[in-house]
């Protein structure tokens, strides 16, 4: 039959961490507390009192309209956060370059995948902070966040034409050009 062992005893750091009394600071320390300090012992017992009074009453539920409120300060955080990742996103584009590499083309492809992704979420993403009474206030903040994404998109556009992707000259359509039909012909006919 196996003995069993009492558990191992607690360390000290844990036993320091669970102690209920703070050990006092010794007075024989030359060094002073720092301006604004108040040290434990010099509170008195009427505002130790008071203090776990406070602490003991719990804290206020907010109302419905103050919910509603800070619903729709998240929901505006989240609508501008594409604008704010704008000028990073700029910045890597220009640092990449405008020729055809793999880093470069990397780079746009998910320049044109976050947005896109973004918007055909856009549903979901504000789910949680829609509610029946601003409803009316969440398709602003929703039309905010389809510009931001469109600025990222029109961003990813810049990039693409100054790599040279998108046929913008006429040498572009060099195919589907006819030639010109002149008006009259002159020859030279050597006598």
């Amino acid at each position: 039959m196996a003995t069993q062992f009492p558990p191992p005893p607690p360390p000290q750091w844990l036993r320091d961490l669970t102690a209920t009394s703070t050990p006092a600071k010794p007075k024989s320390s030359s060094i002073p507390d720092p301006p604004g300090f108040t040290s434990t012992t010099a509170l008195t017992t009427k505002q130790s009192k008071a203090s776990a009074s406070k602490a003991l009453t719990p804290r206020k539920q907010p109302s419905p309209e103050e919910m509603d409120t800070l619903k729709l300060k998240k929901a505006w955080e989240l609508a501008l956060a594409p604008a704010k990742q704008l000028p990073m996103n700029a910045i890597g584009m220009y640092m990449s370059g405008n020729s055809l590499q793999i880093f470069s083309i990397m780079m746009v492809f998910m320049l044109f995948k976050g947005p896109i992704t973004a918007v055909l979420n856009i549903q979901g993403t504000f789910q949680r902070l829609e509610t029946d009474s601003n409803r009316q206030q969440m398709l602003l903040v929703k039309a905010a966040f389809v510009g931001c994404n469109l600025l990222a998109l029109a961003l990813g556009l810049w990039k693409v034409n100054g790599m040279g992707l998108l046929p913008t000259t006429r040498s572009d359509w060099l195919a589907w050009e006819t030639a010109r039909e002149p008006l009259e012909r002159a020859y030279y006919v050597p006598s």
